[in-house]
């Protein structure tokens, strides 16, 4: 349903007095609500370690070779090169240079492997790790991807696992940069115990100073990550609700809501650039101060016979490489990265797969009964306690403010959500225990904005797992006032849908057939019929009659024409049903008026004996 309609997205939390929250309220903190607020330290509650395998792979580990080879050969190529000096200035010769050329062949080969081998291996991570995530979230359903706002799941999904995949490239720099530090720092002791105190004297400042602004980093970037997943979900909050937005004049309002978090984002970002820009600064200067350090104590050892001159040499390359540690900075902060996106997605990794456990749907009437519906979104509560039943063969019109939570009904009417309390039975079947391929015969779905795939026209009207006959197919498009244009394509109902521009009004018409061709017990419209114009809607209202005749049709709508034309109207305030009743009874009352898109209560149809439980 989610896909078919934004409407159906979930409430998230708004201001008060936002157009699309006027029944929302705070509900207690429970114990999945960890959000901190924007101003709070982020805290990881689960280690990413459902991540590791996928950080790893072949191309992982041929950039973990390349870099130890690239290791090797720099710190051989270092003590080969003094050797070659001292036996070149000693008359000695350099017996050593066919070394150099095979350490320099080895080094420039590493080089090479690891510089296409790094990308390669992140490449490959992080579309293992979308892959793992995306068959979780389909493995979870809607019902469980609920959990977390719409935005905040895609931001997770595209932007979070690249940085996770930073993992296995960060991690074998890193490991291989403080390697090579440490053994610099041997390899200064062993020329000269002073080389190395010079070189500890500036450099453990670096190093100091990149802890700190690692911290610093990765508090920002995880603040950052959950500050753009509040933006994205704030703003498909605000497309789902758009027309009751643009019907209260509430527009400024809203752009303020959904850019509420912009000014933190700058924060975090600017706080992101200063800590790079203070770790450059640091080791920039540190760099220098060290090389200058150990040069003038190697100096002064040269002077006085202790070391030769190659030694002078090979102290200034093993500084070089023990600084090289320094550049650790940008390896931890890739590692930073890669720890906050894998935590996010450890969230969609963990979510819970609905059980294999699953009993048929005996054969029924359709009565749909929703009994102490309770749904919390984000700290709100959307549905209250909904008690509601559909009567069997009747055709009822749920009306209501504002449209995500009408759509939540929708949505908890044909099993694409679950409630936080109550149940919700198809012919007194919980549909939790229903298998989920049993619920498209049972139950079929219209909506304002559907999703028309297939190839052709007919394969889109047909979709299913038992697509219909063409007979019934074209006898729906009928009825959905839909055949009439079709046939005017230039293949019929064999035109590629990739050749096709549509309108609104066709989109959906397409979409009634869809839901008509099917023998389902069951039929949800949701505000299926808004795009259609007066006399297209009255002739599809007619046809639907005709059409879904002792089949049950629950038909969520904002047009009085459309509840007046119901057998009786259910209307939503503030999570609950608040009354039931025929349109022409309700339209007297204002509060209901103000709900619907305008109109007059029309011809009342033949009443239909109410269950005993309304």
């Amino acid at each position: 349903m989610h896909s078919d309609r934004t409407d159906a997205a979930p409430p998230q939390p708004a201001p008060t007095g936002s157009p699309d929250r006027p029944a929302t309220r705070p509900a207690p903190p429970t114990a999945d609500d960890t959000r901190p607020d924007d101003g709070d330290r982020p805290e990881v509650t689960r280690p990413p370690r459902l991540l590791l395998p996928a950080a790893g792979g072949r191309w992982a580990l041929v950039l973990a070779l390349a870099v130890a080879a690239s290791t090797t050969a720099t710190l051989l190529l270092t003590a080969l090169l003094a050797r070659a000096v001292n036996q070149a200035l000693g008359g000695a010769g350099t017996a050593t240079g066919h070394r150099l050329i095979a350490l320099l062949a080895l080094l420039t080969v590493a080089e090479a492997t690891a510089q296409y081998a790094a990308p390669r291996s992140g490449a490959d991570a992080a579309a293992r790790i979308r892959t793992m995530a995306i068959r979780r979230t389909l493995a979870a359903g809607p019902a469980a991807v609920a959990r977390m706002p719409v935005g905040d799941l895609v931001a997770r999904l595209t932007a979070s696992a690249p940085q996770a995949a930073l993992a296995a490239p960060a991690l074998v720099y890193s490991a291989a940069q403080l390697l090579m530090a440490v053994v610099a720092v041997v390899a200064l002791t062993l020329l000269s115990p002073l080389l190395s105190l010079a070189f500890l004297a500036t450099a453990p400042t670096g190093y100091a100073v990149i802890r700190r602004q690692l911290r610093r980093t990765t508090h920002a970037g995880d603040g950052y990550q959950r500050t753009q997943a509040q933006l994205a979900s704030g703003l498909l909050d605000a497309l789902s609700g758009s027309r009751s937005i643009a019907a209260s004049a509430t527009l400024t309002r809203e752009i303020e809501r959904v850019l509420r978090p912009l000014p933190h984002l700058s924060r975090l970002g600017h706080e992101l650039w200063d800590t790079q820009r203070r770790t450059a600064w640091c080791t920039g200067l540190l760099a220098p101060a060290t090389q200058l350090t150990v040069l003038a104590v190697a100096g002064t050892q040269v002077a006085a016979g202790r070391l030769g001159v190659g030694d002078l040499l090979a102290a200034l390359g093993y500084t070089g490489i023990g600084l090289s540690g320094l550049g650790t900075a940008q390896s931890l902060l890739d590692v930073a990265q890669a720890r906050a996106g894998a935590a996010r997605l450890t969230d969609v990794l963990t979510l819970p797969v609905r059980g294999g456990t699953s009993r048929p749907l005996p054969a029924g009437p359709g009565r749909l009964e929703l009994r102490g519906v309770v749904v919390r979104r984000q700290g709100d509560v959307a549905l209250d306690g909904l008690d509601l039943t559909v009567p069997d063969g009747s055709w009822t019109a749920l009306v209501g403010a504002p449209d995500s939570v009408t759509s939540l009904v929708a949505a908890l009417a044909v099993g694409l959500t679950e409630p936080d309390e109550g149940t919700v039975t198809l012919d007194g079947v919980p549909l939790t225990t229903i298998h989920p391929d049993e619920l498209p015969t049972a139950i079929s779905c219209a909506f304002a904005d559907p999703v028309l795939t297939g190839a052709t026209v007919q394969d889109a009207l047909g979709l299913g797992p038992a697509p219909p006959p063409p007979w019934r197919l074209r006898g729906a498009a009928r009825a959905a006032q839909a055949d009439t244009f079709i046939r005017r394509l230039p293949d019929g109902y064999r035109t590629p849908m990739s050749s096709l521009v549509l309108s609104g009004g066709e989109r959906q018409r397409l979409g009634l057939a869809r839901a008509f061709a099917r023998d389902s017990r069951l039929i949800v419209l949701d505000d299926a019929t808004c795009g259609l114009d007066g006399a297209t809607e009255a002739a599809a209202l007619r046809a639907l009659r005709e059409e879904t005749a002792g089949r049950t049709v629950l038909h969520i709508t904002r047009r009085a024409t459309v509840a007046a034309a119901a057998d009786r109207v259910a209307w939503l305030h503030e999570g609950r049903v608040r009354a039931v009743a025929a349109h022409d009874e309700l339209w007297p009352l204002a509060a209901y008026r103000d709900v619907l898109d305008g109109g007059t209560p029309g011809p009342r149809p033949a009443p239909v004996k109410a269950s005993a439980g309304d």
